[in-house]
């Protein structure tokens, strides 16, 4: 069966931006006799201390031996945790779906932003292009005015990277201060 994984940034959570909504959008076109739900949205462990890669390794590994994360699996991640998948993908061999990354880098230093800076840096893949042995469609999502990571940054990540990408033009950080508690581009990923 088919499944989504919703996996949020730094300091966010499984509530915030746009992910209730897209939780909802799936889990309204999954057949109406279905009682487990087809949409996971973990919540991983965030702050200086807490969040690393080891952390974060930990929860989906937790998935994927559930055999919940598949090949039949599409991954919608924002911020940090598209590199996270990335890393995640290539260092444990798993093959997925589908990856929909929204405002993904790799390896920046956000200037003046030291706590963001320390919880980042475990995330970051020298290999990263190397996850396109794991999945064969990769769609990245970003914007021409994103406050905290350069567009330069984001469009070096999408063409290391995708099969598609879309620029949004003033979207920010494409979250819910952006005005973001919604993504309608997302729904076409849904299926």
């Amino acid at each position: 069966m088919k499944n989504y994984f919703i996996i949020h940034g730094s300091f966010g959570s499984p509530f915030g931006n746009w992910f209730p909504w897209l939780y909802e959008k799936i889990e309204e076109s999954k057949p109406k006799n279905m009682e487990e739900p087809i949409c996971y949205v973990p919540e991983f462990p965030t702050g200086v201390g807490f969040q690393n890669y080891e952390n974060w390794e930990k929860l989906l590994l937790f998935y994927a031996k559930t055999g919940k994360f598949n090949k039949k699996s599409t991954i919608f991640a924002h911020s940090i945790a598209p590199i996270f998948i990335c890393k995640f993908l290539i260092k444990n061999k798993i093959k997925v779906k589908r990856l929909v990354f929204v405002c993904g880098f790799n390896d920046y230093v956000i200037p003046g932003a030291d706590d963001y800076n320390k919880v980042n840096e475990s995330m970051f893949c020298k290999n990263f292009a190397d996850v396109k042995k794991y999945c064969d469609d990769i769609v990245c999502f970003y914007s021409n005015n994103d406050p905290y990571v350069p567009f330069a940054k984001e469009k070096e990540f999408a063409d290391a990277i995708a099969n598609e990408s879309f620029v949004i033009q003033g979207g920010g950080h494409l979250n819910k201060s952006a005005g973001f508690d919604k993504f309608d581009e997302l729904k076409k990923y849904i299926g």
